[in-house]
């Protein structure tokens, strides 16, 4: 499988569960409205005041898990950055394509944007015989 049937697997999926370490070493994580980019980035807005903000600003290293329904799933592992200016009007434009309600919610005091660029996929298929898995290290 390659990087564009991953894109187009993971561009269907609109929501993915976001893994992030805190200060004391625990896993914490969260079910997120997500958007994909051709680049395998996932886009995703939270608040400042969220466990998950403290945790990426410190620790940017997270895991995400995308697709459940079926058999298919992504695995996924990257490094958040919070982009700013024009670097984030760019990625805003994919976040609102899939969710357009964002538009609005972006004006609420201390909502941000979060971009995970991938380290490390691994897309399984179970519903295949013998079942799909490959895995892409970047």
């Amino acid at each position: 499988m390659d990087k564009s049937a991953i894109y187009t697997f993971m561009a269907g999926c609109r929501r993915g569960v976001l893994s992030s370490t805190s200060t004391n070493g625990n896993p914490q994580s969260a079910l997120m409205g997500i958007a994909t980019t051709p680049a395998l980035e996932i886009i995703f807005d939270t608040k400042r005041s969220s466990r998950k903000y403290a945790n990426l600003i410190q620790r940017p290293s997270c895991s995400f898990v995308v697709g459940w329904d079926g058999e298919q799933t992504v695995q996924y592992e990257g490094i958040a950055v919070e982009p700013q200016g024009e670097e984030l009007r760019n990625y805003l434009e994919t976040y609102f394509a899939v969710w357009p309600s964002g538009r609005t919610r972006m004006n609420a005091p201390g909502i941000t944007f979060f971009v995970v660029r991938p380290t490390w996929i691994r897309y399984c298929d179970y519903d295949q015989r013998p079942p799909l898995i490959e895995e892409i290290v970047f």
